[in-house]
């Protein structure tokens, strides 16, 4: 149970804007990381709560990640395994992948203070409920949890250091948003708002797919011509989903969509798109995805998005051939050959 001095503590931060805040990050990825140095430097008291008990150990001891060279976690950085350090949080960030949110925040809803708002890093759509992170969150800590996207263009290695960037919190509340972009912004950080919630959602899970084409592209050689082609295509394809899914189409020609789509399809260290790079030279799927530590998003949400797309009738050619490539063996080139046979109309997002 959790005090009454608790909720009103969560209570007057949400209020008093001079309050500092106490953010609980649960995740001990790269994201988290640099997340942590944001929000310190904004004056926040930090705490990373990590899934695992000896990769706390590890974190809390030596401070830094060997996927991000030369970073350091701030000293005043808290890293715990033990659930119970979010009791006095008046925010909580999800930064665990999407396919892991539901089965750790279970094990953690117990432990959220009442009515904290959650704040979700995570890109990507659930693979057998087709759900997004924030409604997997409704759905494992209770409606009682307002919930935030915090998505844009945030290669972490940038973040790590410290090169500017841009974000959109997006909320149904404008004033849980406006401070959610208060507290995540920082010298080197820029926090937009916005209400479509859903959109920024989807734009942040759907870029994955198409960046694994752009990698395929770049593993080819297919050159920047055919690559801006099909960063422009792939853009209509997740305008088009999304829109059907209830997104606005202002949405995805914003930060959070042309912007992210933009920097996961060309940054060298885009896990998506390197592993797209590797299907091309040759690499069997579970060899390239083993060669990465991190999780390649874009694999469980190719195969979510085909599916919703065939269910409404959405065609989406570019997310089925990645999907094609991934589950059923296709050539690369062969994928290749079937987008360019296919017939040419007038140009069109919708």
């Amino acid at each position: 149970m959790h005090s009454a001095a608790n909720h009103q503590n969560s209570q007057q931060n949400a209020q008093d804007p001079r309050a500092r805040e106490h953010v609980a990050i649960v995740g001990d990825g790269q994201m988290a990381l640099v997340l942590s140095d944001m929000l310190v430097a904004h004056g926040a008291a930090v705490t990373i709560v990590s899934p695992f008990a000896a990769e706390a150990a590890r974190l809390a001891s030596a401070r830094s990640s060997e996927r991000l060279p030369g970073f350091q976690l701030p000293p005043s950085v808290t890293v715990t395994a033990d659930p119970a350090a979010l009791a006095t949080a008046t925010l909580v960030v999800c930064a665990i992948p999407t396919q892991f949110i539901r089965q750790t925040f279970s094990r953690l809803a117990p432990h959220l203070p009442a009515g904290v708002p959650i704040v979700s890093v995570a890109k990507g759509i659930e693979v057998e409920s087709f759900r997004l992170p924030c409604d997997i969150l409704r759905e494992t800590c209770g409606a009682q949890h307002p919930v935030v996207a915090l998505s844009g263009p945030t290669i972490a290695a940038e973040l790590a250091r410290r090169r500017p960037a841009v974000l959109v919190a997006a909320c149904e509340d404008p004033a849980l948003a406006a401070r959610v972009g208060a507290v995540f912004t920082s010298p080197w950080t820029k926090i937009y708002q916005s209400t479509d919630l859903v959109g920024v959602e989807l734009a942040g899970a759907c870029k994955n797919v198409i960046a694994i084409a752009a990698g395929v592209a770049d593993g080819m050689g297919l050159g920047t011509n055919a690559k801006s082609a099909l960063l422009a295509r792939g853009l209509a394809e997740i305008a088009r989903i999304g829109v059907a899914l209830g997104g606005q189409v202002e949405t995805f020609f914003g930060v959070a969509g042309a912007g992210d789509l933009a920097t996961t399809c060309f940054a060298p260290e885009g896990r998506n798109r390197s592993f797209g790079e590797r299907l091309a030279r040759g690499a069997k799927v579970d060899d390239a995805l083993s060669s990465t530590t991190s999780v390649v998003e874009g694999v469980p949400t190719a195969r979510a998005l085909v599916r919703l797309a065939r269910e409404r009738g959405i065609e989406l050619p570019i997310c089925e051939a990645v999907a094609a490539m991934v589950f059923d063996g296709l050539d690369p080139k062969e994928a290749l050959g079937q987008l360019m046979r296919r017939a040419t109309t007038t140009e069109r997002i919708g």
